[in-house]
């Protein structure tokens, strides 16, 4: 390990910043592999001394990272790597298989499933009647026990009677019935967690999330699925392929 560190050397001779090139080396360690999702890194004593740096240079670099959301500090634990879940935007999956693909153990904890008259949101987006019946699903979405989302769905109930026949995967039981989406449009924004959000969470009150509303479509256009996830941004990356 300390042979391998040698990599992440700073270069004396270069005008960028010592801590500045740490972070950014140690940030593409990150994104190859070079460490596992929860795995501590290094601590700024080993840094320093392996790397033939200041201790001051070690604490910017680690500081700047977990300012990026890649290292998360451990009150007397240390600083270890924060597991990110990468969603592509180009791609229609549900969470569990976005998990199980990037070697996660998926999980829920159902806050609520109950079904109501449709509120004019869910009327404009789902493009239903006044005074139609929807199904409402609320819970936390995990990763390896680690809260990653505030996740709520609302569908049809021509589509799903009875909501608390989802059980796991809320994509899998509508496929059994054959009324999965096979497309969705996704609006994804910056909001600040809320009292409740930020205790069901982990974090504190104002803490920066990612909103994303999806609204899913059936093979003949018909709007099957509204869902409104607050993701913690300090998990979540999307990411989208462009080419020219």
């Amino acid at each position: 390990m300390l042979a391998q560190l040698l990599d992440f050397k700073p270069d004396g001779d270069s005008s960028t910043p010592l801590y500045l090139q740490l972070a950014n080396k140690l940030a593409n360690g990150i994104h190859n592999g070079y460490w596992q999702p929860d795995e501590a890194l290094p601590s700024e004593r080993m840094l320093a001394e392996t790397l033939d740096i200041s201790r001051v240079t070690a604490r910017k670099a680690i500081e700047m990272l977990c300012e990026r959301g890649l290292l998360t500090r451990k009150h007397g634990s240390g600083t270890y790597i924060t597991p990110k879940l990468e969603q592509p935007l180009s791609r229609l999956t549900n969470f569990s298989e976005e998990l199980r693909q990037r070697g996660f153990m998926p999980g829920s904890q159902w806050l609520s499933r109950d079904t109501g008259v449709a509120s004019p949101e869910e009327i404009l987006s789902l493009g239903l009647s006044p005074h139609s019946v929807v199904s409402r699903l609320k819970r936390l979405r995990t990763a390896d026990n680690v809260v990653m989302a505030i996740e709520s769905s609302t569908i049809p109930n021509i589509y799903l009677p009875n909501p608390k026949l989802v059980t796991d995967s809320l994509y899998g039981h509508l496929e059994i019935n054959n009324v999965a989406p096979t497309r969705a449009l996704q609006h994804i924004r910056a909001v600040s967690a809320t009292a409740e959000q930020a205790k069901l969470i982990g974090l504190k009150q104002g803490t920066a999330m990612l909103l994303i509303t999806r609204v899913g479509y059936l093979a003949n256009g018909a709007a099957v699925e509204l869902t409104h996830s607050y993701c913690r941004s300090d998990y979540y990356d999307f990411v989208v392929e462009l080419f020219r």
